[in-house]
């Protein structure tokens, strides 16, 4: 009997034969699900659920965000035989033998978080504060290489051994370049996050270069990919009418990513985003922090202060997970951001299901605290019976197969720096007339720092849709025969203000994500007069170009493009 994801899914229409991917990276225990596309059949997700060292344990799906390097920096333990009992102690002894002192790096687990976005709030200090160092000589890119490279060969071995015809099937796809990956990500992840993940995948050499990479990798976030599980298993589709709503709560190892999203379209799955995702790293190794310090504190000058990262290690396996009402262990969980975030949606009355998926869900004590917190406000805590920890792995390759998020709302407000006329009667512009204002070769007054805003915050987004704005360009003729390019930057505000406008005012949350460059041989300049005086521009011409910034997102991930009409009036790129 087909699934009730199978029965949703369309039948593949490429050409080829193709493999995706989905890696889950977590911050604790990481994942792979895939999907073989055969021409003219309806795809099905299945899971990585042998690797080494796990093959004791049936069915189980993940293993643990670990690596071991030697001193030589070479990889030598990966995954569970990273965490076997002695297998420090035996890597240790063979580099002692070798040397007369060694050093072993270990960046996990958490090394993940390296990677994560930085604001330099008190949150950010305490996260950084609790990550392991990375290993002498290694950049969490080469790390992340390194665990994406032992996950791909684990799916290597795993679909030759589970398929009649493994190994032809995994030679055919991967001799052809045939093979696309999905990475998910947490939901406050963006471009730099993005870029350092494919760049890993490069490194890896599971793709040849950036080029290839750019079409044969697709990110989504945690979010995105739990609600796509969800409504493959049937959670969340049971009881929703258009205009239902449903919240996802991720409860990760590292993070708590939070979405909002209403349901609308009368006939098959179509869903749309209803608020800006939240992501709070508060998971379950925080969790682990948390019981450290308070460890550290209740047992210091005890006989048993010694023996705290034996204690913590037990914590972590039974009392942590395990359904126990004890007084003694709230100290731990942080409830309060699923609450807050809620609240924050405003509790629309079509706001009816909260779905909680991920590791940290598996604790029956934070399910019961959930539901007590958030039942009386009239929502259904549903929590899947099993595999809550494939959620994110699963949901990302039905990402890549079905996308039913047609409408996301931006997190921040994305544009570009401009100078624009000066205004005397602004007091804006008068306040920054001696910092900021200047003559521009046109003669004109300008005035620098001010944010034109492309596509502002909470601003709903459909796939693939266009924002643009227009600005020109102006130069002498000396710079315009020195100038090779025309460079535009692409700039997000992560602040608090609901319209920004000058960058003086709040620079710190003022966050560069990318130059676009075009050949200046390819641009209609045209000549123009100039009101400057023959001192400020002896030739008393100046060069002119009116061009378009344009920002897209594709899926989760933000395209900029700069655009311009050539004489004949068509559009160029």
């Amino acid at each position: 009997m087909a699934t009730t994801s199978t029965r949703q899914r369309k039948v593949y229409g490429g050409s080829r034969r193709k493999l995706v991917l989905a890696f889950d990276i977590g911050t604790t225990f990481s994942g792979v699900s895939y999907s073989i596309l055969d021409p003219g059949q309806v795809p099905e997700i299945k899971g990585v659920t042998r690797f080494p060292a796990h093959e004791h344990i049936r069915g189980e799906s993940k293993i643990p965000t670990v690596i071991y390097y030697d001193r030589a920096g070479n990889v030598r333990a990966v995954g569970a035989e990273a965490v076997q009992e002695g297998v420090v102690n035996d890597i240790a002894l063979e580099e002692v033998q070798e040397a007369n002192k060694w050093k072993l790096g270990f960046p996990g687990p958490r090394f993940k978080l390296h990677i994560r976005p930085k604001s330099g709030s008190s949150e950010s200090n305490r996260i950084a504060n609790s990550i392991p160092a990375l290993p002498p000589g290694k950049t969490v890119v080469q790390v992340l290489a390194d665990f994406l490279l032992y996950l791909t060969k684990c799916t290597q071995a795993y679909i030759q051994t589970a398929h009649a015809n493994g190994r032809d099937l995994w030679d055919s796809v991967a001799s052809s370049g045939n093979i696309d990956y999905v990475l998910s990500h947490p939901n406050s992840w963006e471009g730099y996050q993005q870029t350092q993940l494919r760049d890993a995948l490069v490194l890896a050499g599971l793709v040849p270069d950036v080029e290839q990479a750019l079409s044969r990798v697709s990110f989504v976030t945690e979010g995105e990919a739990s609600l796509h599980f969800a409504i493959d298993h049937g959670l969340a589709m049971r009881n929703i009418q258009v205009g239902d709503g449903i919240v996802i709560v991720d409860a990760g190892g590292g993070t708590i990513d939070v979405c909002a999203y209403r349901k609308t379209a009368s006939s098959g799955i179509a869903f749309e985003e209803i608020a800006v995702p939240q992501c709070h790293f508060h998971g379950s190794v925080f969790v682990s922090v948390l019981a450290r310090l308070f460890l550290q504190d209740y047992l210091e000058g005890s006989e048993f202060y010694d023996d705290i990262d034996h204690v913590v290690r037990c914590f972590d396996k039974s009392t942590k997970v395990q359904s126990d009402k004890r007084r003694s262990i709230k100290v731990f969980f942080n409830l309060r951001y699923v609450h807050s975030e809620l609240q924050e949606f405003n509790m629309p009355f079509f706001l009816q299901h909260v779905i909680l998926v991920g590791g940290f869900s598996a604790s029956d004590w934070l399910l019961e605290k959930v539901d007590e917190a958030l039942r009386p406000l009239g929502l259904n805590i549903i929590r899947p019976d099993s595999h809550v920890n494939k959620a994110v792995s699963d949901g990302a390759v039905s990402f890549y197969l079905n996308r039913l998020v047609k409408t996301r709302i931006s997190k921040v407000a994305y544009g570009t720096f401009a100078s624009p006329l000066y205004d005397p009667n602004n007091d804006e512009h008068r306040r920054r007339q001696s910092s900021a204002s200047y003559t521009s070769v046109s003669g004109e007054r300008r005035i620098r720092g001010f944010f034109q805003a492309i596509l502002p915050k909470n601003t709903p987004i459909l796939e693939d849709a266009e924002f643009r704005r227009n600005f020109v360009s102006q130069l002498d003729s000396k710079s315009k025969d020195k100038m090779k390019t025309i460079d535009y930057e692409v700039w997000c505000y992560k602040g608090s203000d609901p319209d920004p406008r000058w960058k003086d005012t709040d620079p710190g949350n003022f966050v560069k994500l990318c130059t676009v460059q075009i050949d200046t041989s390819r641009l209609p300049f045209t000549r123009k007069p100039s009101k400057a005086s023959r001192k400020e521009l002896p030739e008393k011409e100046f060069w002119f170009l009116t061009y378009s910034c344009i920002l897209s997102f594709s899926g989760n991930e933000l395209h900029a493009q700069m655009a311009w009409m050539d004489p004949e009036g068509i559009e160029k790129r």
